[in-house]
């Protein structure tokens, strides 16, 4: 029974930490597109977008990250023999890249910290893409463990990077021809 409860504070504590990544990357969009406003908007927008952003940071996102990986190790601690898994092997794999684009977004902070962000805001919405395909690799691979068949696995994960890359021009198109920029 205590297996269950550490599994559902993991559960919990994976998502809002997908949740802090989902949002922070928006918030640095925000930031980015805060640039071209005349002042005082610009500074006003981009003072706010910074305090949040640290807000949103170190008061849920590593925080998250941190217990979602405690409850995942006490799991493992519990229950060894998931080590010897394939699924779970590949499984954490994608953890080491979870928290490669974890510590990228911590850089990409400290940049907008210290008042510029040096990537665009249409490679910022590229990226924002990295952590759904993460999500959606895990979801599928703790779900369906062994029963995934990895070409069509792979084959999947890439149609649906190639989709939301074709979804984020739309985006970019529609955007540049509407002024909801101007309200």
């Amino acid at each position: 029974m205590d297996y269950l409860y550490i599994k559902s504070l993991h559960i919990i504590f994976v998502t809002t930490w997908f949740a802090g990544l989902f949002y922070i990357i928006r918030l640095f969009i925000y930031f980015k597109e805060a640039e071209e406003k005349e002042e005082p908007a610009k500074s006003i927008l981009q003072n706010q977008y910074a305090l949040m952003s640290k807000r949103l940071w170190y008061i849920i996102t590593w925080p998250s990250a941190i217990l979602a990986s405690i409850f995942a190790y006490w799991m493992l601690f519990i229950n060894p023999s998931f080590l010897t898994q394939k699924w779970m092997i590949i499984k954490l794999l994608f953890v080491v890249a979870l928290y490669a684009y974890h510590w990228s977004c911590h850089v990409i902070l400290n940049q907008m910290i210290n008042g510029s962000i040096k990537i665009s805001s249409f490679k910022l919405r590229i990226w924002n893409e990295v952590a759904t395909i993460i999500l959606f690799a895990v979801v599928f691979l703790v779900v369906l463990k062994n029963a995934i068949n990895w070409i069509f696995g792979v084959l999947g994960i890439v149609l649906i990077s190639v989709l939301l890359m074709l979804g984020i021009k739309l985006y970019k198109r529609i955007r540049a021809n509407n002024d909801w920029d101007k309200t």
